[in-house]
């Protein structure tokens, strides 16, 4: 599987969850340690910390550990990648199925 792909599934798959989605609404606003971010969750900090290690893996995510705190904040350069696949599909659509079905 080549690496675009790759990258495009693991992207997707972290976005489609919820509770990622929320982490990155509050990321959007500036970087946040892990206890900031678990506040608005009714979830163990270990769930929680699995969401975050998802989105890091998708690369959407970044983390710095200083002392006891661990710092996360958005790498919005990433969502291109989904931005652009979805642009691409939507300047190329099929001749004839734009339009509603006839009866």
């Amino acid at each position: 599987m080549d690496n675009h792909i790759l990258a495009l599934d693991q992207l997707f798959s972290a976005l489609a969850d919820g509770t990622r989605r929320e982490v990155l609404r509050r990321l959007a606003n500036g970087p946040a340690s892990v206890s900031e971010l678990s506040q608005p969750f009714r979830m163990a900090l270990p769930s929680l910390l699995k969401h975050l290690h998802a989105l890091e893996r998708a690369g959407i995510v970044a983390t710095r550990k200083r002392g006891r705190t661990r710092t996360c904040w958005l790498r919005p350069a990433v969502l291109l990648v989904a931005e652009s696949w979805l642009v691409d599909l939507r300047q190329a659509p099929a001749p004839g199925f734009d339009q509603p079905a006839l009866r």
